[in-house]
């Protein structure tokens, strides 16, 4: 989480609030809370993604279940959802994200 703070240039705790909100997306591995270095950039949180965690929470996902469908790769996009958030394919990954909860 530190390191997270440092590249966003905010206090850890605000780093734990964005988590809180569901803002960002962190799970807890060996004890330590870790956030994938795939969603900060240098402008801050991946653009889309804290709409994609709402959606995957309204339909039921807790965050270990967000992150494995996030990370697991679809031939159709192609690549991961995390992979096509950070690409031009925000709008797809939403509408797949929300067709889940259905």
């Amino acid at each position: 989480m530190p390191d997270v703070a440092e590249r966003l240039g905010i206090p850890v705790n605000r780093v734990h609030q964005l988590v809180r909100e569901r803002s960002l997306i962190a799970v807890r591995e060996g004890g330590v809370l870790r956030v994938p270095a795939d969603f900060v950039t240098e402008a801050g949180v991946l653009k889309h993604l804290p709409g994609v965690l709402t959606v995957l929470s309204d339909a039921g996902y807790n965050e270990a279940e967000a992150l494995r469908w996030l990370y697991t790769p679809d031939e159709s996009l192609p690549g991961t959802p995390a992979e096509a958030l950070r690409g031009n394919r925000a709008t797809e990954v939403k509408r797949r994200a929300q067709a889940l909860g259905f």
